[in-house]
């Protein structure tokens, strides 16, 4: 049974969204940039970084639910949920750079990490929650 939507998890919501559209957007507008403008210098570094800003709002903006959310089972699956997803993203990048030192795999580009660790969390947190039903 679906419980209602905390406060806390409201205002991630209201937080998350926009800093999603916006890692979205400036993800498109970087690489349109990059591509297109052939831009150098502290230009091109500027551009290259850009849609790491959105994504380091998201990890903040992770971290503020966890510090507003008042309903403590939901904080303590959150928790667990995000240990097992960087429990899973940290061994499976461990291997992979193992495997890629030996150049029995092709390299993974760094940026996928954190969309590896969300795909863990978010696989975890049915685990984690059916522990306690």
């Amino acid at each position: 049974m679906a419980q209602p939507m905390t406060a806390a998890a409201r205002r991630y919501l209201i937080r998350f969204v926009p800093a999603m559209l916006s890692y979205v957007g400036v993800l498109s507008g970087s690489l349109w940039a990059i591509r297109n403008l052939t831009p150098e210098g502290p230009l091109l570094w500027a551009l290259a970084v850009a849609p790491a800003l959105p994504v380091i709002a998201v990890i903040a903006i992770m971290g503020l639910y966890l510090l507003e959310e008042t309903d403590e089972f939901l904080r303590t699956v959150l928790v667990q949920s995000m240990l097992w997803g960087i429990g899973l993203t940290l061994s499976a990048c461990t291997a992979w750079g193992f495997l890629e030192n030996a150049d029995v795999v092709p390299h993974i580009p760094l940026y996928l990490v954190f969309p590896a660790f969300c795909g863990s969390f978010g696989l975890a947190q049915p685990f984690v929650r059916r522990r306690y039903q």
